[in-house]
């Protein structure tokens, strides 16, 4: 499309007066919001959209003005009437009485029927051309522009400089304050979605040495027969669902170091004897057909490990399906989101899709916030369900890689929208029982698989201020002075943040007076209706995560997942010999895929999409819980465990992390706390408990009959 006009007179009647070229289509509900003339004196700030790294002391000076910044993208809202009467649409798919069940509405649609007036978004595109901006492109939702410039003409459009950082010895780029835009506009822009180059975390970990008080001698690491054994996946594959004709797609911003690794890896672990598996790569163009997906080949930093991981182990679950990496190089704007937006944008696409990558809420920036949010949304409108690891930081997320937390309470602004599924992670809880040989074979099968059955599940945690590895390693409690978290070992080889992450959405919206904490104008999003009176999930109004979980330990326990990744310039092990020879890693970036995998297996067996599963897991979840629980379903009872469970309700141990500070940390004395609800009393975040819990959600999943019971 073409969008230009070398002189603007901004108006409501503009529209008219430019040459244009933006496909035809229907008038939306919505009248026009741009009412006023265009004063470039009149501005408005887009708060929340300023990285907490942009400080003076990162600073290195002013970017050069021609310094290009690819794919920037201005996320647009449409009027609150109709934002309303877009939720109604959504929640009428998923109502089993409704006329509009399952009756998915594609991107065009969405912008026609749902979207900001198209003459105000014809407006805004003006407004960038008019500055110099190169518009690539206005999606068919209507709630989004891709558009590039450079660093100048940011400064003198949006009224913010982009600086050179350096962090941690890492050079970056990023605006310095909040951009700003033209008041008439403020009615139809939400955000910016980024102005820097700064990555989101991968929910990776690798496999940790650890040593305990009394060691264990042996590691049971996870392989996919050792998954199929656990989450019950047998009896769908022999009666052939197995996820033939679905498509899975994982979105990266890196391609696979080798294919060869996916091949090793289903050929070690006799997934080739599912003929119709395959995997293919690709790089989404968005619907004009021009390229703001660039192929971003394998770029430093191992991100090509996550994409292996995930490729591999979606294939794990659904052994028969195609999976296809989609992949975009990374601008402005993460390649991942630009990849899942041009596959929702399209006529047609896959209606799985898993993404295994994050950023918390108060550090994500209300302008991406919003993209995530408006991107989930429109997938869940097209029947698209959308899988999202729910983060490796506990309930730390803003805290994400280090040590300890100091920002407190904080969840990824990624997984954390009504429109996706969060999936966080499980351990294992044998090693703490001692009960290892009652679940693991002494000897391998010929496919590497040793488990026997079902096994107890605990959070995944690898931090001292679990109480589970505080009991193991001989104290009492973590904190105080004399607490685990203050002890010789418990600093030596514990204090991580690292763990399946949970929590209340805090700061979906708005903006934290401090960086990377919760406060502020911050605010969560509204708690969905389908999450409502759970047995467990608090009253709290907001929406909490994660809604399901599987293993994605890193070793903590002595278990962990074995991949292949051959890249060993980034961190990866070759793949020749036996797999225990190979890379091991834990981390919801495994549980996401898997999940996703295992809703192939229920397309396959309904025969249609199923768009955002969460109102079906929670409907069957209270059903199995009831007011007070189900006993019978307890992981804790491991191989005892009900055969008839959708659901395994995990309820032993907790998530909590070490911290430091002033922002919910409970530190009475010593060097070292505890996350916690209160300053001032132990309330830990998060523990286990009865039906849902921020820990585990709903809890795991067996997956035979969660397939069978799919209404």
């Amino acid at each position: 499309m073409k969008l230009g006009c070398t002189r603007l007179a901004f108006v409501a009647a503009l529209a008219a007066s430019c040459a244009l070229t933006i496909p035809a289509i229907a008038q939306s509900a919505a009248g026009p919001q741009v009412t006023q003339t265009i004063n470039p004196a009149q501005l408005s700030v887009l708060a929340g959209n300023t990285r907490p790294e942009a400080v003076p002391a990162n600073d290195r000076g002013r970017a050069a003005d021609s310094l290009v910044l690819e794919n920037i993208q201005l996320q647009l809202k449409r009027p609150a009437v109709l934002e309303q009467a877009f939720e109604s649409a959504i929640d009428q798919m998923y109502l089993r009485t409704s006329p509009s069940f399952h009756h998915w509405m594609t991107a065009a649609q969405i912008g026609a029927q749902f979207g900001p007036n198209e003459q105000d978004v014809q407006t805004v595109a003006h407004w960038l051309t008019s500055h110099g901006f190169q518009v690539n492109e206005v999606y068919p939702s209507r709630m989004l522009i891709d558009f590039s410039g450079t660093a100048g003409q940011v400064r003198n459009t949006f009224a913010t400089e982009i600086h050179n950082l350096q962090v941690n010895g890492v050079r970056h780029i990023a605006n310095m304050s909040d951009p700003k835009i033209p008041t008439a506009l403020a009615p139809v822009i939400a955000g910016i979605v980024s102005l820097h180059d700064f990555k989101p975390n991968s929910m990776r970990k690798p496999r940790a040495n650890y040593t305990y008080g009394n060691a264990s001698s042996r590691t049971y690491a996870l392989v996919p027969g050792d998954l199929e054994t656990i989450y019950n996946l047998t009896p769908l594959y022999t009666a052939g669902i197995t996820g033939k004709g679905e498509t899975i797609v994982t979105v990266e911003d890196t391609n696979l170091f080798t294919t060869a690794d996916y091949t090793k890896f289903r050929s070690e672990f006799g997934l080739t004897a599912y003929t119709s598996g395959s995997l293919t790569t690709v790089h989404p163009a968005p619907v004009s057909g021009k390229s703001n997906c660039t192929n971003p080949g394998v770029p430093a930093g191992g991100d090509d490990g996550e994409a292996a991981l995930d490729v591999e182990y979606a294939s794990a679950a659904a052994p028969n399906a195609t999976i296809e990496l989609a992949s975009c190089k990374d601008t402005a704007t993460f390649g991942g989101l630009i990849a899942i937006e041009n596959f929702v944008s399209a006529a047609s696409h896959p209606t799985i899709i898993s993404m295994s990558y994050g950023e918390c809420e108060a550090e994500n920036g209300a302008g991406s916030n919003a993209a995530f949010y408006s991107t989930f949304q429109q997938a869940a409108a097209e029947g698209v369900s959308v899988f999202v690891s729910a983060g490796d930081e506990n309930a730390a997320s803003c805290d994400a890689d280090l040590k300890k937390a100091t920002h407190g309470i904080g969840i990824s602004g990624w997984a954390s929208t009504p429109y996706n599924v969060a999936v966080g992670g499980t351990d294992f809880g044998d090693t703490f029982a001692g009960t290892n040989a009652s679940y693991w074979n002494t000897k391998n099968t010929t496919t590497f698989g040793s488990a026997k059955s079902y096994i107890n599940e605990i959070p995944w945690n690898d931090s001292c201020a679990s109480v589970l590895i505080t009991t193991f390693n001989g104290s009492t409690v973590p904190y105080g002075t004399t607490g685990f978290c203050n002890t010789a070992n418990g600093e030596a080889n514990y204090l991580e943040v690292a763990g399946g992450s949970g929590g209340p959405s805090g700061c979906a919206t708005g903006a934290p007076a401090k960086a990377g904490i919760v406060g502020g104008t911050c605010a969560g999003y509204a708690k969905p209706s389908w999450q409502t009176g759970l047995l467990g999930n608090p009253t709290d109004g907001v929406r909490d995560i994660p809604d399901v979980s599987l293993f994605a330990a890193n070793g903590a326990w002595d278990h962990y997942y074995v991949y292949c990744w051959s890249d060993t310039a980034q961190g990866g092990t070759t793949c020749a010999g036996a797999p225990s020879g190979w890379a091991g890693a834990g981390g919801t970036s495994f549980s996401s895929p898997i999940m996703a995998g295992i809703q192939a297996l229920v397309q396959q067996k309904t025969g249609a999409a199923q768009g955002n599963p969460n109102p079906v897991y929670y409907a069957l979840a209270a059903t199995e819980y009831g007011a007070t629980g189900s006993t019978g379903c307890n992981s804790s009872k491991g191989k005892s465990v009900a055969s008839t469970c959708i659901f395994y309700d995990v309820t032993q141990g907790d998530m909590d992390v070490n911290c430091t500070g002033k922002v919910d940390c409970y530190l009475p004395s010593g060097k070292n706390g505890v996350l916690s609800t209160s300053d001032t009393a132990y309330k830990p975040a998060y523990g286990t408990g009865t039906g849902w819990d921020y820990a585990t959600g709903i809890g795991s999943v067996n997956a035979y009959n969660l397939v069978n019971a799919w209404p």
